[in-house]
């Protein structure tokens, strides 16, 4: 793992980073996650099981550690560390078309959706927190799948630009 990736990656979950801890918590602390947007990205660019693993761990850690939903740790680890492997491995699966901006887009909402779907279930069923999974989904995991597309459609071309200005050495996109 060459270390101008590492830093490359490390900025793009310190953005992540910055931009989940501005955003408010609602629905009992729960809040989107933009640094699943950023963790797609960088999937994106370094498709290799080092750089998804250490992207998938990283983000989970400092989501886990900023949360403001009780709890919210472990499951923050939990699901950005499945969602990061299934997310990979589809990007895998779909080859260049994965990173065109349209299909792109498409799996950062899907992965999003994957990411809510853990995160409740593991803060719901293995911790006993005590809030209805149902209202959860409809209240923050949609909206967060929209507001996560939105974001990505916006950050992807900007980021895949200045990588290939910059000339680090990204997947094929076409």
């Amino acid at each position: 793992m060459k270390t101008k990736n590492l830093v490359l990656m490390a900025l793009l979950i310190g953005i992540g980073t910055a931009l989940y801890m501005v955003i408010p918590g609602f629905s009992g602390g729960m809040k989107p996650d933009f640094m699943l947007t950023m963790m797609f990205i960088g999937i994106l660019l370094f498709r290799d099981m080092k750089s998804v693993i250490v992207l998938s761990l990283a983000t989970g850690v400092l989501s886990g550690l900023f949360t403001t939903f009780p709890g919210g740790f472990i499951p923050n680890v939990i699901d950005k560390t499945v969602t990061g492997l299934v997310f990979f491995a589809v990007v895998m699966a779909l080859g260049r078309f994965a990173g065109k901006l349209p299909a792109a887009t498409v799996l950062a909402g899907l992965g999003t959706l994957l990411s809510g779907t853990i995160f409740l279930s593991v803060a719901i069923f293995a911790l006993g927190a005590d809030f209805p999974f149902s209202i959860l989904f409809v209240s923050v995991v949609l909206p967060a799948i929209v507001m996560n597309g939105v974001a990505f459609f916006i950050i992807y071309p900007i980021v895949m630009q200045l990588a290939k200005r910059s000339a680090y050495q990204t997947a094929p996109t076409h």
